[in-house]
């Protein structure tokens, strides 16, 4: 890789370029979109060689091939996670990891095999100190902004001191990237009262309540969209189910709106005009505006996107990349973990 001088605040992000439903092309042309935007980090586009210079040829994009890091081997959507680390040693998603592990790279961006970049992230690039597990997140809109859920789909069956962690994670993510002063935190419970949740709400709650975390109790599903917490945490298994059911909200509203234009003319006339105000409502629940979701919890940056993931995907997703970094998002959970550990 090419040495970026002395300037240790310019992030150097690695895009997997052989990742997604349409790679090569959605991922190099997102990646240099994000540079061309920005320019503030160097990037490098990881992947076969050939596959990369044929898209930028094809683009009459010039890229200088020192940012291109030949990988011969591509891991595909329906390769085994774990196991493609060690029978493709020489894929995209390894060598990037690798290169954030060795400190070569600060992130790495994939709209890969969501498996093996959740292996590779945990296994390779490995986990910051004194943390139990890692943890991926939901940004839910609602009525007061944005409502973060954690976990959703990391690992299952968590223990309660794995939603502490989720707690201290998301409350440093919903500070810097959200511009929340003081988060307020819930644990999901089937009810705000005392005895109302399992075992693991039970005894995550009284973690967080003897913590200095800004905890406010458990809390129920609706107050996710009502605007009444800024952090959520739950066992992946349920926000997973909580995060698809969020994903078909949008497909729902479509439908009705369509149902109900058919209905009459003067339905279809009224929505027809209020077509732009509507989509511009439902911009926020758009998965493109978020790009990916960052996997917080291991040792430098790692953003997982949609393996359907557009351009416009793609570009967000490094520009997350980079503000997670100018933000020192790794090394202040870093320093959290350190400070609110529970011994296990």
């Amino acid at each position: 890789m090419k040495n970026s001088g002395n300037n240790s605040s310019r992030c150097k992000i690695v895009v997997d370029a052989m990742g997604g439903d349409f790679a090569p092309t959605n991922a190099v042309l997102g990646a240099i979109e994000a540079f061309n935007e920005q320019k503030s980090f160097d990037l490098y586009l990881v992947g076969q060689e050939n596959k990369i210079l044929e898209v930028l040829d094809a683009n009459q994009i010039s890229f200088s091939n020192d940012f291109i890091i030949n990988a011969n081997q591509i891991i595909e959507m329906g390769d085994s996670p774990a196991s493609s680390l060690k029978t493709k040693p020489n894929s995209s998603i390894v060598i990037g990891a690798q290169l954030v592990r060795d400190k070569k790279a600060d992130a790495f961006v994939s709209a890969g095999n969501t498996g093996a970049m959740m292996a590779a992230s945990t296994l390779i690039i490995g986990r910051i100190p004194g943390l139990g597990r890692p943890t991926i997140g939901a940004e839910m809109p609602n009525i007061n902004g944005i409502c973060y859920l954690y976990d959703v789909g990391a690992s299952k069956d968590s223990k309660p001191i794995h939603l502490f962690e989720y707690a201290i994670m998301g409350t440093i993510f919903a500070k810097e990237m959200g511009g929340v002063s003081n988060p307020k935190i819930g644990v999901l419970s089937m009810g705000e009262e005392e005895g109302k949740g399992n075992e693991v709400t039970e005894a995550s709650a009284k973690l967080l309540q003897s913590s200095k975390l800004n905890f406010i109790g458990s809390v129920e599903g609706r107050d996710i969209l009502a605007g009444n917490v800024d952090v959520v945490v739950c066992d992946g298994y349920v926000g997973n189910i909580i995060l698809k059911f969020g994903e078909s909200v949008p497909k729902l509203l479509k439908h009705l709106l369509t149902q109900t234009a058919r209905k009459s003319f003067l339905d279809k006339l009224l929505i027809g005009i209020s077509k732009n105000a509507l989509k511009k409502s439902l911009k926020s629940l758009d998965y493109q505006e978020y790009g990916g979701v960052p996997l917080l919890g291991v040792n430098g940056i790692s953003i997982i996107g949609h393996g359907s993931s557009s351009v416009r995907a793609i570009k967000n997703m490094v520009l997350r990349a980079n503000e997670m970094h100018q933000k020192q998002l790794v090394q202040k959970m870093t320093n959290a973990i350190s400070e609110y550990s529970i011994k296990n």
